[in-house]
């Protein structure tokens, strides 16, 4: 799909690319659409302005970069925020409906992850596709602590920005052929991406089979979201 490659949207759309990207980072983490590419955009946004092919602030590509990723934590911070605030004021309605993308099972199975990793899970859950979108509001609905869930969404926006932008941005510093190179720089986006795509493949298969089920009936699936198992609480 077109508008889920970062390629296209640079052509398309030029140096409104960056803030597109800020919307769609912005609307992945707290706006029940976990199937948009936030990872391959952070990545691609460190190559392309190691590559200088987006120019929208003074100074060279450091200090580029250094905006950049400001904004970026931002908006996934702020998308992090509106997700929780969502669960806090309609999440039960939406947990007891049961939809056909908001499923009860996905609410279900992220409260698992939560409730084993605690606090670590909104850091943890960032770096999963699908988990951070849900993460969020499972931690409104469940009435978390407003300062406890800012700090720790705070921490993991940080860690997520800052690892995948940057690992665009000196890959591209250090082989500079894959700025000069576009569609080069696409197969290394698409290969960085495969890890996810492969994880969410095991992961759907774990989580959908009937063994992530509540099978000993004791209120909880017996496996999260991430497909692990439920069994003990990480502590």
């Amino acid at each position: 799909m077109d508008w889920m490659d970062p390629r296209y949207l640079l052509a398309e759309f030029g140096q409104e690319f960056f803030w597109l990207s800020l919307a769609i980072i912005f609307v992945e983490c707290g706006l029940f659409f976990p199937f948009l590419p936030g990872d391959t955009l952070l990545f691609a946004m460190g190559l392309f302005i190691s590559a200088e092919k987006l120019d929208l602030f003074p100074g060279g590509p450091a200090a580029e970069l250094a905006i950049a990723l400001v904004l970026l934590i931002v908006a996934a911070f702020l998308g992090n925020v509106v997700g929780y605030e969502i669960g806090r004021a309609i999440g039960p309605p939406l947990y007891e409906r049961d939809g056909r993308i908001l499923k009860r099972k996905y609410f279900d199975q992220t409260h698992a992850f939560f409730d084993r990793h605690g606090n670590k899970a909104l850091v943890i859950g960032r770096f999963v596709p699908f988990v951070r979108t849900y993460i969020t509001v499972v931690a409104g609905v469940t009435a978390m602590q407003r300062r406890r869930f800012f700090m720790w969404s705070a921490v993991g926006a940080a860690l997520w920005v800052l690892s995948i932008t940057l690992l665009g941005y000196f890959l591209g510093s250090a082989f500079p052929s894959l700025g000069e190179n576009i569609d080069l720089a696409i197969l290394v986006i698409l290969a960085f991406s495969v890890l996810p795509v492969a994880y969410e493949w095991w992961r759907h298969r774990r989580t959908t089979s009937p063994e992530a089920d509540d099978n000993d009936a004791d209120g909880v699936p017996d496996r999260n979201v991430t497909g692990l198992g439920t069994e003990s609480r990480d502590t």
